[in-house]
């Protein structure tokens, strides 16, 4: 008996693949950032020098919503800092022996948005040196004596006793002299995003390169910094009288005996003649 054939097999159904979903929003966050200039980077002293004065402008892009803060700090050339206390000695107030710093800033100005406390903490500020409360000042870790100014002085150590008692007095000096300051409102927003702050240098400011950094904050960290340099140069006569007085110092001092010795002898002929 024949079995009559059975339909023909079928092929298996093809695995048909999900039409894949389509990809949601993708979210892209920025850090903010800071861009920042200066009016004038090169100050010529000459004999009508009486101070100068820069105008520092700049843009913040802030793409989130939390507030941000500008501190700007302008370090002047590091110079060798010298001090003396009064001492009662039998009675008479003298000098004691002399104490040198190796380096500080010889010119500091810090300005800000608002005060630093509310910007970002001690530890913060401390590692950058931002603020008079944290102006990196040259120490060794051990005292020992140089022969600076012609006399034997002091390098104060950093971990002695009065290291910060006289690292105070240099600040102080500072101040009183106009070269250091701290201007807690000193950069403003002009418009959103858009700030500026002014940069007074007394005629007091030493020659040389100054550094500018204009630091954005955001809770309480350090998230950008744009670094400038001002040139403040002597220029004309001052120039050619300080490369002289510098690097022909005996010369220098022989001119300047024979033009006083003559100015002396004329002056005495011309009162005998009259």
């Amino acid at each position: 008996m024949m079995v009559p054939p059975g339909p023909p097999p079928m092929d298996p159904p093809a695995l048909v693949a999900p039409a894949p979903e389509p990809p949601g929003p993708v979210v892209v966050t920025q850090t903010p950032t800071i861009s920042a200039a200066l009016t004038n980077s090169e100050i010529e002293v000459d004999s009508s020098y009486a101070g100068a004065s820069l105008v520092l402008y700049g843009a913040v892009f802030n793409p989130g919503d939390d507030p941000v803060d500008v501190v700007l700090v302008v370090r002047g050339p590091e110079r060798p800092v010298r001090l003396v206390r009064k001492v009662r000695v039998a009675g008479l107030w003298l000098n004691s022996r002399p104490v040198v710093f190796e380096g500080a800033p010889a010119f500091y100005v810090m300005a800000s948005t608002r005060p630093l406390s509310e910007i970002a903490g001690f530890g913060v500020l401390r590692r950058m040196g931002v603020g008079l409360d944290h102006i990196q000042i040259d120490a060794p870790d051990e005292a020992r004596t140089v022969n600076l100014y012609g006399v034997r002085d002091v390098v104060i150590s950093r971990l002695g006793e009065d290291y910060l008692e006289w690292r105070r007095a240099v600040i102080r000096l500072k101040e009183r002299d106009g070269l250091y300051r701290a201007d807690p409102s000193g950069v403003r927003f002009v418009d959103p995003g858009l700030f500026r702050a002014e940069i007074v240098l007394p005629p007091e400011a030493p020659t040389g390169e100054y550094r500018t950094e204009v630091w954005l904050f955001q809770n309480g960290q350090a998230i950008s910094v744009r670094r400038n340099t001002i040139q403040v140069r002597r220029v004309g006569v001052e120039r050619w009288l300080h490369n002289f007085a510098f690097f022909q110092p005996w010369l220098y001092g022989l001119v300047s005996v024979l033009l006083a010795g003559f100015t002396g002898w004329a002056a005495s002929r011309w009162f005998r003649r009259t």
